[in-house]
């Protein structure tokens, strides 16, 4: 998948209560809450998330200092005295910054295949993922758990309808995968993009989407215009305003100059001075104004 790769962005973390979600390969958690020691644990393999907020981490970590791991990690037994996170690597790097020795935890037996099915499970059942991350954690339980999309549907709780919409969003150019995962648009944006099928067409759409801030619903009739062959009209720019004293200047200059002086500013303070002329004499009568200001 070249636009996956593309991204160069990893997953989102997984959930948390991973010992809440029912799953038919199923694992067995233990009767009762373990303490198990920081250092025999390992993070888990297949964890998507690569950055971790480090404000949000040390607020977590002060809590834990306070009152303790209140719901426990879940792990799985991997050797002797050495196990492995499934769900919980928030609270893990908290409780190590905090100085705990021991963490509370669930132990589950899972293998591979199934620990990375619940990963992305309950990767997909966070609130704070945006659609790309969805689209691919649906998209590796489709090519490395050999999920249909009907056994997804199952797992998750959501509609067949809902898991291709998000796996069309694949398909679209990086870089409207990007401005999805940057919130430069959003989901009704991408979904009315992606009826499009030229990519260049989307991009085009996308421009015009950031540019022009449009709505959902503006993007919808471009594309229903376009899909129509009727032609895009790019909105016209709104002309500023010079400020009272630039336009004071401009006056000034076009009286000296005998011409209609063309001056532009931007709010950062560039811009441009333009003497025009229409012909031959004009420009000698410019130029002789110039000598006499030596």
């Amino acid at each position: 998948m070249a636009r996956k790769n593309a991204l160069g962005r990893g997953l989102g973390a997984l959930i948390e209560n991973a010992d809440e979600v029912t799953h038919k390969r199923e694992t067995k958690p233990a009767a009762s809450i373990n303490e198990i020691e920081v250092d025999k644990i390992e993070v888990n393999p297949w964890q998507p998330r690569t950055k971790f907020d480090q404000e949000r981490l040390t607020e977590l970590s002060e809590s834990i200092k306070q009152i303790g791991i209140v719901q426990p990690l879940t792990l799985r037994r991997v050797g002797p005295d050495k196990y492995q996170l499934i769900a919980g690597e928030r609270r893990f790097r908290a409780s190590k910054m905090a100085g705990l020795n021991t963490v509370p935890a669930y132990i589950r037996t899972a293998d591979d295949e199934t620990m990375l099915e619940m990963a992305l499970v309950e990767n997909i059942q966070r609130e704070d993922l945006d659609p790309i991350e969805v689209a691919i954690s649906y998209q590796r339980l489709i090519e490395e758990c050999k999920l249909t999309q009907e056994s997804m549907s199952e797992r998750v709780g959501k509609k067949r309808s809902t898991i291709a919409n998000y796996l069309r969003l694949l398909k679209l150019p990086a870089e409207v995968q990007l401005g999805l995962v940057e919130k430069q648009i959003g989901m009704g944006h991408a979904r009315a993009i992606i009826s499009v099928e030229d990519p260049q067409a989307q991009l085009m759409i996308f421009e015009e989407t950031i540019k022009n801030d449009l709505s959902v619903r503006k993007v919808e009739q471009m594309v229903r215009d376009l899909n129509n062959g009727v032609s895009q009209e790019k909105p016209a720019k709104k002309k500023k305003n010079l400020p009272e004293e630039y336009e004071a200047l401009k006056s000034q200059l076009s009286t000296f100059f005998r011409t209609n002086i063309q001056f532009s500013r931007s709010d950062k303070g560039k811009g441009k001075i333009v003497i025009p002329f229409t012909s031959d004499d004009e420009l000698e009568k410019i130029i002789s104004i110039l000598d006499k200001t030596k």
